[in-house]
């Protein structure tokens, strides 16, 4: 799983080697102005390219684990069995349990 980060305007001048290195990976970054968000930098990507922005932005977010599966499909415009189907093409993980966490859910359905 990704992670999002998070840059204040102030912090740009000295950070922008790591803002342009994240983005290479692939990595958003929410950009803030006095602890509240400002803009989102979204990586200029093969993902981009074929899925546009709304479902770039979606995949990355819930990647991060920002957004939950329902919230990440309609940010993507799409219904969330579409949304399933798009992250089969991914490397991100519908789910994303610790092993103990799977131990757990995996009794309470016995």
């Amino acid at each position: 799983m990704t992670t999002l980060d998070v840059f204040s305007i102030n912090e740009l001048s000295q950070r922008t080697s790591e803002l342009i290195r994240n983005a290479e990976l692939g990595r958003l970054a929410l950009i803030t102005k006095q602890d509240h968000p400002s803009f989102l930098a979204i990586p200029f990507n093969q993902t981009l390219l074929e899925n546009g922005v709304h479902r770039s932005m979606a995949l990355n977010l819930f990647g991060a684990g920002c957004l939950t599966l329902a919230q990440a499909a309609r940010i993507a415009n799409i219904t969330i069995y579409d949304f399933l189907d798009l992250l089969k093409d991914t490397d991100i993980p519908v789910v994303d349990y610790s092993p103990t966490e799977l131990d757990e859910e995996l009794e309470v359905g016995r």
